[in-house]
Parts: structure tokens; sequence; C-alpha cells
């Protein structure tokens, strides 16, 4: 008889996979006008010897991949979720080991001409475990231990990914806050968490003391607003006090302690000149070879920023086309078919060229929504989200990283960046979902 499961094209989105290929495609063709010199184009995809030629073999092994988890029982997913992420924190505690330092990140494991970054294929574990702890029948998400378990399972490879210098990749786990936001994590927490990081950013936009004056004001004319509510309610008064006690502690202790005794040096200084300030340190508390670093960074950090910004506005209205770009062409902006490969559109194809690499993403994000909300099982809808929340982050951080609004933390553009591990990562988060989402009809808790 028949096995319908094994039926690849059964129940695939199509709009999905021909959106999955045409950011690829683009990726190639980025990479390919950044790095194409005068070789033969045919003996440079054939010899494995440039960037785009590579990026084509890892598209080849990720479509393979692709279609072997199109074969796949959907089943398989839920029922290893949970050893797939034992797996992955093994293989980030043994980057500690038998890491590779490549350009300041300790978080990649070189074997021969291959290197695998395990902090990034662990997202894929991550979206798998949390879907399935969230998918649990007995679980009510309404518990504070449910809850906390539920950040363990995100926060453990983001803290490992910080101890590997891998702050960038460390920021995107707290993405599947917002797969937990959709399962049931009270508004009230998002609420806290959106404040904390705002009064962050306002810490380093404004004096201390000026910043704490305008928190006690704020505080004394919001009991003003509701003293006829606070001779029913005492205990609102203690709310109001907390809060501001909480948010004063906050700016004059948590945050310099966090910027003085938690992040390096040089990640210090990058997230102040995304404000346009400079972080002034104390000579005698580095060493000289923080300094140095410190400087370095910063050099670096302003430089490619600034040539970024140069190569998306010299690409005006419709671009330059491709391979005429001068920033990108002539390797004025680093990392330009990696973390900048952004600036390669807006070079080469202008404003039109990036609105529409823009319009493929949302659409991208809303088709993964839309996929999400129709699924029949708790676990498919969790997986979807975490998909989404994923992409969402790194296509709003890379983007931000090169137009100059976010600090420059290096994560790559998803599908679009080079990097094997990278666009293996974001294939497979894809294909899983593309396999649920056509075995939709089976109720999987």
């Amino acid at each position: 008889m028949k096995n319908n499961s094994f039926e690849i094209s059964k129940g695939v989105d199509w709009t999905l996979m021909l959106v999955y290929l045409l950011l690829v495609i683009a990726g190639i063709a980025s990479i390919f006008a950044t790095t194409y010199r005068s070789e033969d184009i045919f003996r440079g995809f054939i010899t494995l010897k440039t960037d785009y030629s590579r990026q084509s073999f890892y598209f080849l092994i990720s479509l393979i991949i692709g279609v072997f988890i199109l074969l796949t029982d959907s089943k398989f997913f839920t029922a290893t979720a949970n050893i797939m992420y034992s797996l992955g924190i093994i293989m980030l505690l043994l980057v500690f080991p038998f890491h590779t330092e490549i350009k300041g990140t300790e978080s990649i494991i070189r074997f021969s001409y291959f290197q695998v970054q395990p902090a990034e294929l662990c997202k894929i574990f991550v979206c798998l475990a949390l879907a399935k702890y969230l998918s649990s029948p007995e679980l009510n998400f309404s518990e504070v231990k449910s809850q906390l378990i539920a950040s363990a399972i995100v926060l453990v490879p983001a803290a490992l990914s910080i101890l590997q210098s891998e702050t960038g990749l460390a920021l995107v786990y707290f993405a599947f806050f917002l797969v937990m936001y959709r399962e049931g994590l009270p508004s009230a927490l998002l609420t806290i968490a959106v404040s904390i990081a705002l009064l962050v950013i306002l810490t380093l936009l404004i004096n201390q003391n000026v910043l704490a004056i305008i928190l006690t004001a704020l505080a004394l004319i919001s009991i003003l607003l509701v003293r006829n509510a606070l001779k029913r309610n005492k205990g609102l008064l203690f709310l109001i006090i907390f809060i501001w006690a909480a948010a004063v502690g906050i700016q004059r202790f948590a945050v310099p302690f966090l910027f003085n005794n938690i992040l390096k040096p040089y990640q210090v200084q990058r997230i102040y000149g995304t404000v346009g300030k400079d972080f002034q340190f104390d000579p005698a508390s580095l060493s000289e070879e923080e300094l140095k670093k410190v400087e370095e960074k910063k050099k670096a950090g302003n430089y490619n920023v600034k040539q970024s910004k140069i190569a998306i506005g010299s690409g005006g209205f419709s671009g330059k086309g491709l391979l005429k770009g001068t920033q990108t062409r002539y390797d004025f902006v680093p990392e330009q078919r990696t973390d900048f490969i952004f600036c390669t559109i807006g070079e080469g194809f202008g404003f039109l060229g990036s609105v529409v690499l823009l319009s493929l993403y949302l659409f991208l994000l809303l088709r993964i929504i839309k996929i999400a909300e129709r699924q029949r099982s708790v676990f498919s809808r969790a997986y979807a989200y975490g998909v989404g929340s994923v992409i969402f982050f790194h296509v709003f951080i890379n983007i931000g990283m090169t137009i100059g609004i976010v600090p420059v933390i290096g994560i790559p553009l998803p599908f679009m960046s080079y990097g094997g591990t990278a666009l293996l990562t974001f294939t497979v988060l894809l294909f899983i979902l593309i396999k649920l989402d056509a075995d939709r009809q089976m109720i999987l808790r």
C-alpha cells in the first residue's frame, strides 16, 4: 500500500519555498558581486575556491538536507526534540576545549577545511525543545515554575554563547521570549523587559543625576494623578515607590555594574558608539592590550558603519547595477559578504532594491505567522513562532547594524550572508516548519 507520508510534495507550502529560493539566490548574487574578479565564471563556480562557489555548494548541501527533512515523519521532531537539545548543549561545551579563534570569536570548531559554529546551529535545537516543552499536556504556563523552566531552555545556550564571545548570537536567543508571550507569558513581564531596555538606553543618553531627577518627578506626578485611588488602595503607593526605587537602582547601580564588570570594554564602546557617545574608560582599570583592543574595535566599528552608509547612499534610487558598485566592489566595506551584505544590495540596486528585499522578508514573516496560526498542534505553532522570531531578530539587528541604528554585533542576514553554518541553520529551521505545516492535519500535541 502506498505510504502518503513519504510524498515529498504533499502539503508543501510552495509560496514559502519560493521566497526562500529568491533570498538565497539574491544572497549568492550579492556575494558574487562583491568577490568576483576576472577569472572565468564557470571555473570560479566549480573550483570551490571563491566565496560565491562555496556559498553555492553550501546551498546545494542545505537543499539536500532540506529534502531529507521533507521525507521525514513529522513525529520524529517531537520525539527527538529534547535529545537534539542535549546534543546542542554538548556541542556548545565542546567549543571550550576545541575552539578555533577567528576574527575575535571563540565559538568555532574547525575540521580540516570545514568549520562549524555550534552557537548558530543550537538555535534549531532550542526552537524544537521550547516547542516540545510548551506543548506538554500537563503544562500550566501561568505558573512561575513553568515560566522559569522555559526561560532556562533559552538562557543556558545564550549564556554559553556569551562565554564564547558571541554576544550577538546570544541576543538572538531572546527572540524565543516572543514565543513564550504567544503561548501565555504574562504581558506584564514583556512590558517590564521593554521598560528596562528603554531605561538602559536613557541611562546612556542622559546624565545619571538628571535622569534620577526625571524619574523622581515622574513618580511624584503619578502619585498626584492617582491620589484619590490611594485613599482606597494603600498598596498602590507602595507599588509606585517600588517602581521608582527599582528604576533608580537600575540606572545608578545595575547599568554601571553591567558596563564595568560584565561586558567587555570594546562591547561597551560599541554600544555607546551607537548612540553617538564615547565611553570614558579609566586607563588604570584596563591593561594595555585591552585599551588597544578598545581603540581597534572603535575605529573598525566606526569605519565599517561609515563605509556601509556611504555604499547604501551611493546607490541612490535604482542603484549602480550588478558588479558596478565602487564601495563594495573594491573592498571599502569590511565583511561586505557576511555581516554587511545589505550594503551590497543598497549600492547595487539602490532604494528600490532595498525595498524589494525588505518586502520579501516582510512577506516571509507574515507567511510564517499565517502558517503558525493554522496549525492544529501547540508544538507546530510554537515552533513556527520560534522560526519567525529568530528571522525577525536577525533581519532587524543586521540591517539596523549596517545603517548605524544598532551596535555592530556581527550576526548574519538570513539566507543571504556568506557562511555555511548560518545558511544550513536557517534552511533547516524553515524546512522543518514546512514539513510540520505539510502534516498539520495530523494532531500533534
